[in-house]
């Protein structure tokens, strides 16, 4: 063991008694001058986080001797453990979040109010603290012991001689985020960019995955999703399960000759996945390792200091509590300063250098998404801790300055990506069925769509504009502006799109002209970024927002930051970075026949209608390399008048967010491509594909 290890486990044993200790001590330790009225809830609170804490410590007891072992933890000296001790020790590290857990649990902001003005620095510490199983699991010995040791410190001022200030608690949480943000910066980027035998890897590859036991050992919430995926897989052959994954594997492969991508020198890929579905992930990794690539696991970030609102990316399991994400999404509100950005730019820097062969044989992600969860509406609460605007300001100039970065050390052109994606059983009681359509989907025939999207390219390249209206209750009135082609023998606006990075096939897209893109875009319902939008409206005016609403809520400025947050993302205003006409009817059909459009991915909803994306284009940070259609013609469309900046002035060029928006094909009144000249080419009326040549992608009940 290293000096530092020894220092680290020094220091865990320090900690670790010192917070046994606390339970039994709170009250009598906290200072004379604690106010009343908050006095029971913080001796409660300590106690919370003492109790919780000492289940972690048993936990790693519970592991054994090898959990902090310097090259990780040894999974296989897990053995002892039987199948309900695995249960209960799940069911002990998620509990405070867990069922109605989270109700009354002081991470809870309409809880935390009853700590007074201590809530928003308390509620975050706790929040910080239920990171805490991944990092046992994995062996994170420097995540623990700095984290406990923050939780003493903090506790340590309400032991003084008088109540300390509200801002001295959050002088530490700030000085730990820059304290460490190296580290923890860091140890984030050799997690995304290095393959290594860690847990996820032991567990994914040499457990025996008939026995649903193994679930447990990835140290992850575990629920009936998991379990019954894992029992589904059980009961596909050989054939079905080579077949899935052979048509990932090939799509992902496929994706370096369309984005012309050279393959060699690729040692490694990022394969993300949802847990239970291991025998299919474990052929992946087989057929990867057939070209040449190691897996790379990772979970998603447990601390605020590397999250980005309530996205998740990794290896994931079921969320143990959505309204705790949400209402946890802007903690960073409480350390975010330009001193600790700067901070944080500088250690992904330095990660990024150190890592320059890993970069190099990086090919990409691979990402199998789920869909199928409940619907899921946020409760909107006022006590929640927010970013001021100067924060809002500098949490955008971060973004792109991290993906200016990235590009840097990674260039977009350098790698590929695949993604796909799968029911959960929380879909309903017809998960089966929908899981084998969706196979079905996922499958569909290239060569029969080709042809077929190609004779919408051939209508549309030509045009001034195209004009999308809805029909019924939808509202869409928009007008998109085209490009002209100076060689149309060779040149194209529009990507053919069929099933090679992006499964399932069928849609056709472009990056429209900005200027003359304009007018109003509205969805009766969507499911955008894990969250419902109702009566989504957005005006637009030189192909930029200027204007939204929602009726999600009663109060009209609670749906503008609703949007603002998980759309926008807290810029001011984005562009329309694509649009597109989706062709996948036997994907809408679907949908429709286990009602299930409003839990569909973005993956599959984008190919079951037309949709614009706001955000950067679908070339973002590789609008120089050239990109071609399967009949050979470039594709012009890859950039606007934001992405065009990149050399000049990057800051004002990315985004760094692109969300889909689609409208059903049983809203579109008519999708109709508009001429100089002032003819007219319906491509569909009334949700229906009616330009000659595309006859073929209609299916008999496709309205419903």
């Amino acid at each position: 063991m290293t000096e530092l290890r020894e220092e680290l486990q020094e220091r865990l044993g320090l900690v670790r008694g010192r917070i046994l200790e606390m339970k039994e001590n709170i009250d009598a330790e906290l200072a004379e001058q604690i106010p009343a009225e908050i006095r029971e809830s913080l001796t409660a609170y300590f106690y919370a986080a003492c109790d919780y804490l000492g289940s972690c410590f048993f936990v790693m007891d519970q592991l054994g001797e090898d959990l902090f072992r310097e090259e990780g933890p040894r999974v296989s000296a897990w053995e002892h453990i039987s199948a309900e001790e695995w249960r209960k020790i799940n069911q002990m590290l998620y509990a405070p979040l867990s069922g109605d857990g989270y109700q009354e649990d002081f991470s809870n902001p309409d809880q935390a109010v009853k700590l007074g003005t201590y809530g928003e620095t308390l509620s975050f510490l706790l929040a910080e603290l239920y990171s805490m199983p991944q990092y046992i699991f994995d062996g994170k010995l420097f995540m623990i012991v700095t984290l406990l040791e923050l939780f003493l410190e903090i506790y340590g001022k309400f032991c003084q001689d008088e109540a300390p200030a509200e801002s001295r608690i959050r002088e530490c949480i700030a000085y730990y985020a820059e304290d460490y943000a190296g580290e923890i910066v860091g140890e984030r980027t050799r997690d995304m960019f290095c393959p290594v035998e860690n847990t996820l890897y032991q567990v994914l590859m040499r457990e025996d995955l008939s026995d649903e036991t193994y679930l447990y050992k990835y140290g992850e919430y575990i629920t009936e999703n998991e379990l019954k995926v894992s029992r589904f897989m059980n009961t596909l052959s050989e054939e079905e399960i080579d077949a899935m994954a052979r048509t990932f594997s090939k799509g992902f492969r496929r994706g370096f000759e369309t984005m012309r991508v050279p393959f060699e020198g690729k040692k490694s890929v990022a394969v993300r996945y949802a847990l239970g579905q291991e025998r299919m992930v474990r052929r992946l990794v087989e057929q990867f390792r057939e070209m040449g690539l190691e897996p790379i696991l990772n979970r998603a970030a447990g601390s605020r200091l590397n999250r980005r609102g309530v996205v998740r990316s990794g290896v994931l399991s079921t969320p143990v509590c959505r309204q705790f994400e949400y209402d946890h999404r802007m903690d960073e509100a409480l350390f975010l300063s330009r001193r600790y950005m700067e901070r944080k730019l500088a250690a992904a820097k330095a990660a990024y250098q150190s890592l320059e062969a890993e970069l190099a044989g990086y090919s990409g992600p691979a990402w199998i998404e789920t869909f199928g969860e409940a619907l899921f509406l946020p409760e909107a609460k006022e006590g929640i801790v927010r970013l001021s605007e100067e924060q809002r300001s500098l949490s955008t100039e971060l973004m792109g300055k991290q993906g200016q970065l990235q590009e840097e050390y990674l260039p977009g052109s350098s790698y590929s990506f695949a993604i796909i994606s799968y029911p959960i059983p929380e879909i309903g009681d017809r998960f089966e069925e929908i899981f084998r359509d969706t196979v079905r989907i996922n499958t569909l025939e290239n060569e029969v769509y080709l042809p077929l999207q190609q004779a919408l390219i051939d209508a549309m390249d030509p045009a001034d504009h195209i004009l999308v209206e809805g029909c019924g209750a939808n509202r869409t009135r928009m007008k998109v502006k085209m490009r002209t082609l100076e060689k149309p023998d060779q040149e194209t606006q529009f990507e053919n799109c069929v099933a090679d990075v992006n499964i399932p096939l069928g849609e056709v897209f472009t990056s429209p002209v900005l200027e003359g893109t304009e007018g109003v875009l509205h969805v009766t319902g969507v499911y955008l970024n894990g969250y419902f939008f109702q009566d989504l409206e957005i005006h637009f005016r030189d192909g930029v927002v200027t204007d939204y609403s929602c009726g999600n809520y009663e109060d009209p400025e609670a749906g503008r930051r609703y949007i603002r947050e998980n759309i926008l993302f807290h810029h001011d205003t984005l562009p329309i970075g694509e649009f597109a006409i989706g062709t996948n009817v036997p994907a809408y059909l679907m949908a429709g026949k286990y009602d299930i459009l409003g839990k569909l991915p973005i993956l599959i909803v984008e190919k079951t209608g037309p949709h614009f994306a706001v955000g950067d284009t679908c070339y973002s940070h590789s609008e120089d390399t050239a990109v071609y259609n399967p009949d050979g013609k470039e594709i012009i469309s890859r950039e606007n008048s934001f992405s065009v900046l990149r050399d000049t002035e990057p800051e004002k060029a990315y985004f760094n967010c692109h969300t889909d928006i689609t409208i059903p094909y049983k809203e579109i009144g008519r999708i109709t491509a508009v001429y100089p000249d002032g003819r007219e080419a319906d491509l569909i009326r009334d949700g229906r594909f009616v330009l000659p040549g595309t006859e073929g992608l209609n299916v008999e009940g496709q309205m419903g």
